[in-house]
């Protein structure tokens, strides 16, 4: 007798979180929803929080409020995230940097990108790209590595980012798989190498697709190459690295949705599904293709599983190069 009522009451146990759980999610949200972004406003990370805040707002008839928290290589947001109720009202937009590179440059990273947070889904790829300046003599990938090769150590390329940004460690990548001895001279960001390759300072620079199109469309750069998968639809007459010479060459920097770990999963499902049909809405798609990014609607296995990859090709990448920040 005393056996049944013990089970019958662990059972219960386990039964009252679902219950909870279950009702949560029915009446969810019922209170303003914080997105969570560790950068500044204006860049692709941001734009792509406010378009998807804006309208998520409509469907939960909810406010969803961005919170920037730059600074810090993002670790001050993430460390927000990590140490915020896991219930659904603080959603993180994570890129590249905070998820997959900072695990292989910090060796003490105070949150785990794997254990902290439960992932919810992609919401757009940002490719690098490398462009040339009008002026300079290179119109292909063959011209630039015959150049580096010819004059080993003295090619030099700009990069649209400090040491340890998805540009850097795209140009790094580059230079490992061409086997090639080239000087990369990172910047503090994509405008003064962007101003710099204008004017004709630097000859090559790699950055994001973002950056570069509007110069590309107006007829400012030369296009040379992508680092996607597959050609980029706003640039389809402009080849890949990884056709150029260098199969599977790839290197992204991305954003997605992620919840502070215990979040009830009805909760997460539901933001999953609601991102996943903004993000393949036409009218969204056609904003962020605009931008020179490549909307990305994986759910949350698929984009789990996409950053367990990331991690493992950076932090190989970053041991291999001996990369370190300050």
């Amino acid at each position: 007798m005393e056996r049944r009522r013990f089970m019958r009451a662990a059972a219960a146990a386990l039964v009252a979180p679902l219950g909870q759980w279950a009702a949560h999610a029915q009446t969810w949200p019922d209170k303003p929803v914080r997105l969570l972004v560790p950068t500044p406003p204006g860049n692709a990370l941001d734009i792509s929080a406010r378009l998807l805040g804006d309208r998520l707002a409509q469907r939960w008839k909810q406010a969803v409020v961005v919170d920037n928290r730059p600074g810090g290589s993002g670790l001050p947001a993430m460390i927000a995230g990590k140490t915020a109720a896991p219930d659904g009202y603080t959603i993180i937009v994570a890129p590249s940097s905070t998820m997959a590179i900072n695990p292989g440059l910090y060796p003490k990273l105070p949150y785990d990108p794997r254990e902290n947070f439960d992932t919810v889904g992609g919401i757009y790829l940002a490719p690098i790209m490398l462009v040339a300046g009008n002026a300079s003599p290179y119109h292909s990938l063959a011209d630039v590595v015959a150049a580096a090769r010819k004059e080993p150590g003295k090619l030099a390329i700009a990069i649209g980012g400090p040491p340890g940004t998805t540009q850097h460690l795209s140009a790094e990548l580059f230079r490992f798989r061409a086997g090639l001895q080239v000087i990369n001279v990172p910047y503090k960001g994509s405008g003064p190498a962007m101003q710099d390759l204008l004017g004709g300072q630097v000859g090559l620079l790699f950055d994001s697709v973002a950056s570069a199109l509007p110069q590309i469309k107006a007829g400012a750069l030369r296009p040379i190459a992508v680092a996607s998968a597959q050609r980029m639809p706003q640039l389809p007459n402009v080849p890949t690295i990884a056709e150029s010479g260098y199969p599977g060459f790839e290197a992204v920097s991305w954003g997605g949705l992620a919840v502070p770990r215990g979040t009830p999963q009805a909760v997460i499902d539901r933001i999953g599904e609601d991102t996943r049909a903004i993000v393949n809405d036409p009218a969204v798609r056609e904003q962020m293709l605009s931008r020179g990014l490549l909307p990305d609607p994986r759910g949350a296995a698929d984009w789990s599983r996409f950053i367990d990859s990331e991690i493992v090709k950076w932090g190989e990448l970053i041991k291999s190069a001996h990369i370190t920040v300050e």
